[in-house]
């Protein structure tokens, strides 16, 4: 393991992925410099709790407010550093930001508020209990490059909204963005303590892992999830793992095919690829496949690839040359086993170094790494298939679960088959976008990982779950206490017929016998 002197050396640079120029080069927080974040932040978040629902929601909006004044300069900043088209910063990033401080201000004074627990238990009927929802104390945050503002705000707004402190590790490709989250976020009233931004490369984010953080919730790769998972599991850390996915499209006999393939072109390629609920795999009906891929290939032939900063480009560059060559690979591994690549399938070097053209492949099959693997890149593989039955095996053929679609005239036949695929999410008619409903947890099972995040269901992972229960009559001996004997177990049975018996005779008997019960003396 690097010392803390070698982690301090080290350093990482922001880059444009557009044009290759470098933005600002950071030096990597060091692990004393990682636990001290932490233990600030650990000292500062017992007020921030203190504060209340109330205020802490204030403080939201109020970070509303400056986002939404700011909401240009934010989607550019994005562009510059991940690349994506202007108006993709502020419809995925911006807008799913502000959209998700407006869930948390609607909610969590209601979610945070004490919650009866009826008591249907005839002994237990003298308890009043109530749920309580507490802050976790700390919440390790490390976020992933491909949507630098809104993955990371939307989990900081519910850490934050519910009384957590927050230490966010940001990818170290996009450190600008998340150093603006800080700056706004501060503006707006949060303590600088309680949200801290600390830059750094890989050893930056295992120092805060192994840090006296109360929750971890990280979104990356399958690999590195698994040893975050190990890791903290030496210490029963609790996680959240959102690692991916190679989501699946059905299209049926049918689908709208105009409507579906613009679905498809714009969910492979949005982000140019690299968004975690792309579409990676699109199984189409044989009836249709000749005219859906006609369609697909003659809408690809249209986008713009370019500068995201320039308003006519339709696709962006990926983000670094090691992303470009795994999508790249997984096109040639396809080509070289027989599939058909209609448009695109090489890069673009003549707009700069990391551009790669929207690319459309035919007739894959599950043997090759484009159907198996993660592409993260603007490639959209078709299949075909004969039955409604060889579609939902093809798509719950994958070590990935995160989501799906399903694209049919026919709501009642696309939701049943909704419900045979093995994913956090599935759309009809749609994809991708509901990463935008704020009220929708987000999240996978299998491989694609553990938790959720968004909606209500997120709330609940920020916050340790406390059941509180008082006596109505504290005077009073409880009848289970010592004091057993023949008498005791008798009327005991008798109590339990009178709960549990079947008919109305035998629930009365047991009333007989497990008369005296309340009275009965007891140590």
């Amino acid at each position: 393991m690097a010392t803390d002197l070698q982690i301090a050396a080290r350093k990482v640079a922001s880059t444009n992925p557009s044009t290759g120029e470098t933005l600002r080069e950071f030096e990597c927080a060091s692990e004393a410099e990682v636990q001290a974040a932490v233990a600030r932040a650990r000292a500062a978040q017992p007020k921030w709790s203190e504060l209340g629902a109330r205020r802490r929601v204030a403080t939201l909006h109020e970070f509303q407010n400056l986002l939404h004044k700011k909401k240009s300069d934010i989607a550019r900043l994005i562009t510059r550093e991940a690349g994506k088209p202007y108006v993709e910063a502020l419809l995925t990033e911006v807008l799913v930001v502000l959209d998700a401080a407006r869930f948390c201000i609607e909610n969590a004074y209601s979610f945070l508020r004490d919650e009866p627990v009826p008591h249907r238990n005839l002994a237990m009927k003298t308890k009043a209990g109530r749920i309580l929802r507490e802050p976790y104390g700390v919440i390790g945050v490390i976020s992933p490059w491909n949507y630098p503002f809104s993955i990371p705000a939307v989990e900081t707004l519910a850490a934050l909204v519910t009384g957590n402190a927050v230490v966010l590790k940001p990818s170290e490709f996009t450190s600008l963005v998340a150093l603006e989250l800080a700056s706004l976020l501060q503006a707006a009233g949060v303590p600088k303590n309680v949200f801290q931004v600390l830059v750094g490369d890989g050893a930056t984010g295992a120092a805060i892992i192994n840090s006296e953080i109360d929750k971890l919730i990280f979104t990356g790769s399958v690999a590195t999830g698994k040893r975050v998972a190990q890791i903290a599991a030496a210490r029963l850390l609790p996680i959240v793992l959102e690692l991916g996915g190679k989501d699946p499209m059905l299209v049926l006999d049918d689908a709208d095919i105009e409507t579906a393939s613009s679905g498809a072109v714009w969910g492979a390629f949005a982000n140019a690829g690299q968004a975690c609920l792309s579409v990676e795999r699109c199984y189409v009906h044989r009836s249709p496949y000749d005219r859906f891929i006609k369609a697909c290939v003659t809408k690809t032939k249209r986008l713009r690839v370019g500068n995201g900063l320039d308003a006519e480009s339709d696709v962006g560059p990926m983000i670094h040359e090691r992303q470009l060559r795994i999508a790249e690979s997984h096109v040639e591994d396809a080509r070289a086993r027989g599939a058909r690549v209609l448009v695109g399938g090489s890069r673009l070097p003549g707009l700069g170094p990391n551009f790669y053209a929207p690319t459309v492949v035919a007739d894959v099959t599950h043997e090759m790494r484009i159907m198996r693997e993660e592409t993260f890149g603007p490639v959209l593989p078709i299949m075909q298939f004969e039955s409604d039955d060889e579609a939902i095996r093809l798509a719950n053929d994958s070590e990935y679960g995160l989501a799906a679609s399903v694209w049919t005239r026919d709501k009642a036949r696309g939701e049943a088959l909704a419900r045979r695929i093995t994913a956090g999410s599935v759309m009809v008619n749609d994809a991708v976008s509901c990463f935008g409903i704020s009220e929708a947890p987000h999240g996978g099972v299998k491989s694609s990982g553990l938790g959720r995040t968004h909606g209500r269901l997120g709330l609940e992972e920020m916050v340790r779950i406390k059941y509180l229960d008082s006596d109505r009559l504290p005077g009073m001996k409880k009848v289970w206490w010592y004091g057993y004997g023949e008498s005791f177990s008798r009327q005991m049975e008798g109590f339990l017929d009178l709960m549990f018996a079947r008919g109305l005779g035998a629930r009365m008997r047991g009333a007989l016998r497990s008369a005296g019960i309340v009275t009965k003396g007891k140590l």
